[in-house]
């Protein structure tokens, strides 16, 4: 029987988990809060999973639990902020509440992160952002090790380099979040936990030919992840590489370093103040018309439905949310095999 988890169970283990390996009260509080989110929507490659890396991170010295951002350039519409390499999802939280008053005094605001750690599914950040009334974009990149390989390489050099945009739709933010990879590493972890083959396109085996197993990407020689694109993958590598100047060159955060775990990212976010820019009535009734020009086209065979960045994911939270979460079995195992280790309990099935 799969082991089913609730969001007030996975939100306790969580935070249960990163106390006992060193996290402050608020900060497991912040990073469960995040990883919970994840599951909740669909997205199990940024859920708890993610907390046997953190915990090792921590262990290594590269999650550094305590440390407090700091601004260190800042101007009316901008930040720059060094997260001293915490959690990455305190700091992109703590750098969002001081962005959103420099959008509201502003129109616009802009921020970079640089040493900081993996900061979760950046679709959480800008829909929260959108809630409030703003249009917003995230993007991430890998300062360290990368997972991808530039279009025509077989070597990995790059990070999967997300993208996300968010912004008031009719009734619920329309959010867009996608790497600029064929996939997100992490989900190519849940596929391998799960004993599952991934679709072709995906990656290349360490020798550079296309593969379907998710251990490929594992096993020495390393596989890579394949820019997103297919036939057409030189513009994902294209999206990637001003993703890296963006967010690893402007924030400071760097890129091809060799001193940095996997894991670490560098930032940039941005807001408008949809209200001050573009008048909020008359956005939501572009909005509006634009979300119900997509929708009333004509659909191909076999398609019910046209579906707008973001509405999966709230479709799969309201079920997840009353069914629960389902744990790969080798998740679990390493779940509990962990909390063992620690000495503490977390939430059974």
């Amino acid at each position: 029987m799969p082991v089913i988890l609730y969001a007030n169970q996975l939100l306790e283990m969580g935070q249960v988990i990163l106390t006992a390996a060193g996290a402050t009260p608020r900060e497991a509080e912040i990073v469960a809060a995040e990883l919970a989110s994840s599951n909740l929507v669909g997205h199990d490659s940024h859920g708890v999973m993610r907390l046997m890396q953190y915990v090792q991170l921590i262990r290594e010295g590269h999650i550094q639990p305590g440390k407090d951002p700091e601004i260190v350039r800042e101007g009316p519409a901008f930040l720059v902020v060094d997260a001293h390499f915490g959690f990455g999802q305190v700091a992109s939280t703590w750098t969002m509440e001081r962005l959103i008053e420099k959008a509201r005094a502003c129109g616009c605001s802009n921020a970079f992160i640089r040493n900081c750690n993996h900061v979760g599914r950046l679709g959480s950040y800008t829909d929260q952002a959108a809630q409030l009334g703003f249009a917003a974009l995230m993007s991430v990149n890998a300062p360290g090790p990368g997972q991808v390989a530039p279009y025509g390489a077989m070597e990995r050099r790059m990070g999967t380099n997300p993208i996300s945009l968010a912004a008031p739709g009719n009734e619920a933010p329309v959010v867009l979040d996608m790497t600029t990879s064929a996939t997100a590493e992490g989900k190519l972890r849940v596929a391998f936990q799960s004993g599952k083959s991934i679709p072709e396109g995906w990656i290349i085996d360490g020798d550079g030919n296309p593969s379907c197993d998710p251990g490929d990407y594992y096993k020495e020689p390393n596989g890579c992840i394949l820019p997103l694109g297919g036939p057409l993958a030189h513009k994902g590598y294209g999206l990637s590489a001003m993703v890296d100047v963006f967010c690893g060159i402007l924030s400071g955060s760097g890129v091809g370093r060799t001193d940095l775990p996997r894991g670490a990212n560098g930032v940039w976010m941005e807001l408008i103040d949809i209200e001050q820019v573009a008048g909020r009535d008359e956005y939501d009734q572009w909005m509006r018309q634009y979300e119900q020009h997509l929708k009333s086209a004509r659909k191909r065979p076999g398609v019910e439905e046209i579906l707008l960045p973001g509405e999966i994911e709230r479709r799969v939270q309201a079920t997840r949310t009353s069914e629960g979460v389902s744990i790969p079995d080798e998740t679990w195992r390493q779940l509990t095999a962990l909390a063992a280790e620690l000495q503490v309990n977390i939430p059974q099935a």
